[in-house]
């Protein structure tokens, strides 16, 4: 039986990063084994934010290859998302991986796939897991109709709380990193 972790948010808004996780670990499809996960994390000394969707164990191991990645090619996300990307793809053990990553630092946000997918959105929001379409929804509603009035911060929140609502595999114990503030 696996163990699965979803719903993560991200956007770039007024010149701010925000990601937002919810905590629930799901073992199999009825089973809630935690509530208080930490899906979003800082990686390069804090100034990249990245989080998962998927199978837990997979996840931590992508962080690792991840913050590698960062470290090697000195913090260029774009440059170390798509190695990552690469390494995913083309390794036969990696390829096996059941995750997705959002990474981001204050100047690019990029979904990570193993499917050798790197992919920036349009209007700097993305979001991955279970609940995910969700969020997006929610996200890019309260952006455009809310957008001045709220912060990334706000938005990146209530994307999930909207997605807590509606999806059963997400819950709202929420993480917010912020970067740019």
């Amino acid at each position: 039986m696996e163990f699965h972790a979803t719903t993560i948010f991200a956007i770039r808004h007024k010149g701010v990063c925000a990601m937002s996780g919810d905590g629930q670990v799901t073992m199999g499809e009825s089973v809630v084994m935690k509530h208080t996960a930490k899906k979003v994390r800082r990686l390069f000394n804090g100034n990249v934010l990245a989080g998962f969707a998927g199978s837990v164990a997979d996840a931590f191991t992508l962080f690792d290859l991840f913050e590698d990645k960062l470290t090697e090619y000195n913090g260029n996300l774009q440059r170390a998302s798509v190695e990552l990307a690469k390494e995913w793809r083309g390794d036969q053990i990696l390829r096996k991986l059941e995750a997705m990553l959002l990474v981001m630092n204050e100047d690019t946000l990029l979904l990570v796939s193993g499917t050798g997918e790197v992919i920036e959105p349009d209007d700097g929001i993305l979001a991955i897991g279970s609940g995910g379409n969700y969020a997006l929804a929610a996200g890019r509603s309260l952006a455009k109709y809310a957008g001045e009035s709220l912060t990334a911060e706000q938005i990146a929140r209530a994307a999930l709380e909207t997605a807590s609502e509606i999806c059963v595999f997400t819950n709202d114990k929420i993480i917010v990193e912020v970067l740019g503030e």
